[in-house]
């Protein structure tokens, strides 16, 4: 009996230390399991995150757009005018918005007493030249009179008005640009300069503009547009000519005294 008693105990504790022993393998094998998986995920955490900074620094993360590129030229603002209130105003529709800001244009103004050329800063007066671009694509300055002409103290020849009146222009307004930084007066606006006229406040700028033949003393508070490259001797022999008031007489400040005609006025494209 003994025997037998002997016998059951020494096979339950085999089963018992079998069991124990299955149960640490598992447990064994299960923590080997965890640490590989651990280290996958560690591993793929860490190739995630490479490729979310590539992408970040690179602008190539499909979930982030790139910001976009900021547009290249100037935004420009045209003040509306009444075309009611003054009819001397021409309605021709305003530019574009956005304007290039890039090299220059050239302007060839032709008049019944030749023709001048002009090399329009387009990338220093960008709003400026996208208007007087798009105001001579509708035509607007050509069969125009050159309104003014000056012989003392300034000597210019201004032009741009469709009314011939001194009061016209297009249906909008805009702001000053490339204003003359100098503090002499008498060297702001040197013989060739084409500069736009405006109502001395600012913001008043329109299509008027003159062209500098001499000595002119004025304050830098006109957009310089261009420069005459050819053709000044054309309006040194109208400002020569003298102007005269509304009767004919002779004064320094009237109209041409041989009437001038811009027939047209063109600028080649701007670049873009």
């Amino acid at each position: 009996m003994s025997s037998t008693i002997q016998r059951q105990r020494a096979a339950a504790r085999a089963r018992l230390e079998r069991q124990m022993g299955e149960r640490l393998e598992e447990a064994r094998k299960r923590k080997q399991r965890n640490a590989v998986l651990g280290a996958a995920v560690a591993l793929l955490l860490v190739i995630g995150g490479t490729i979310w900074l590539m992408r970040t620094v690179g602008g190539d993360d499909p979930q982030t757009p790139a910001a976009a590129p900021l547009p290249e030229g100037q935004v420009c603002t045209w003040t509306p005018e009444d075309a009611n209130a003054n009819k001397n105003l021409k309605d021709v529709g305003t530019p574009p918005t956005e304007a290039s800001s890039k090299g220059t244009q050239t302007m060839t103004i032709t008049t019944n007493s030749g023709v001048i050329e002009v090399a329009v800063n387009t990338a220093k007066a960008p709003c400026t030249a996208a208007a007087f671009t798009y105001l001579a694509g509708k035509n607007f300055f050509d069969n125009t009179k050159c309104h003014r002409l000056t012989t003392e103290g300034i000597k210019v020849l201004q032009c741009g008005d469709p009314s011939a009146t001194g009061m016209g222009g297009p249906s909008f307004k805009m702001a000053e640009e490339n204003l003359p930084n100098v503090t002499d007066q008498a060297t702001a606006y040197p013989a060739g300069t084409v500069a736009i006229a405006n109502t001395g406040q600012p913001g008043s700028s329109g299509s008027q503009f003159f062209l500098v033949y001499g000595p002119t003393t004025l304050d830098s508070n006109y957009t310089v547009l261009g420069k005459i490259t050819k053709g000044l001797d054309v309006v040194e022999k109208i400002g020569a000519a003298g102007a005269v008031d509304k009767d004919g007489k002779a004064t320094p400040d009237g109209a041409p005294k041989k009437p001038v005609t811009i027939t047209s006025l063109k600028l080649t494209p701007a670049e873009s």
